[in-house]
């Protein structure tokens, strides 16, 4: 495994990844920058080769890991699940030790705060789907957050009430043909799967029915 460098050649599929040739054989490739450190006739232990592939390795979960955050704010164990799935090209799964690699460096770069996912998880909620904080802990909890990371973000972030409201009045219109019963049984049972307590949704329901009844008056 060991061997002197012949060639350091730039891939033509991805130009920023250089392919080193070991005895004028392909061996393994790296980062630009990171063969950029490398140059012919250098001559690599078979130590030097494991640590070069490792760094390569690493590189590779790490960009994969800061794609899937790219697309939204993620929580430690979301991030971890992502990069347990992850697959070399050779097929292999990635161990603990490079995991624990990629979400460390990602912690220390201020990537990944589960405190700030909570709060940003909350306000989406919040503004795009109402939830009563039960269900919200609930899935916070599924997110591997903390339950006391849950508590401190929940600390009057949502209004249980308005949260109920709001949530019947993004179905109400879609339901104001119907009459008041089926209205009721309709928008009871969407209100409880969202975790409202009865006394919460109850007070949702005939508010959301009278401004239906108002609406239909002017």
């Amino acid at each position: 495994m060991a061997g002197e460098i012949t060639a350091l050649r730039r891939q033509k599929r991805n130009t920023e990844r250089v392919s080193v040739y070991l005895d004028g054989a392909y061996a393994f490739s790296l980062p630009i920058l990171e063969a950029l450190k490398l140059h012919k006739e250098q001559h690599l232990s078979d130590d030097e080769i494991t640590a070069l592939k490792t760094l390569d390795l690493r590189a590779k979960a790490y960009d994969q890991a800061v794609r899937f955050l790219a697309v939204r704010p993620r929580s430690v164990w979301e991030v971890r699940q992502k990069l347990q799935r992850y697959r070399s090209r050779q097929k292999e799964s990635l161990a603990q030790v490079h995991i624990d690699w990629v979400t460390d460096k990602l912690l220390n770069q201020g990537y990944l705060n589960d405190a700030e996912f909570a709060r940003f998880w909350i306000e989406q909620r919040n503004q795009f789907k109402p939830l009563s904080p039960r269900a919200l802990r609930y899935e916070l909890l599924r997110k591997g957050i903390a339950e006391r990371t849950i508590e401190t973000m929940l600390d009057g972030a949502v209004d249980p009430e308005a949260a109920a409201l709001q949530a019947a009045r993004s179905r109400a219109r879609r339901w104001k043909t119907l009459d008041k019963e089926m209205f009721h049984k309709k928008m009871a049972a969407f209100l409880q799967r969202r975790g409202f307590s009865w006394a919460i949704v109850r007070d949702a329901l005939e508010q959301s029915w009278q401004e239906i009844l108002d609406a239909d008056n002017e």
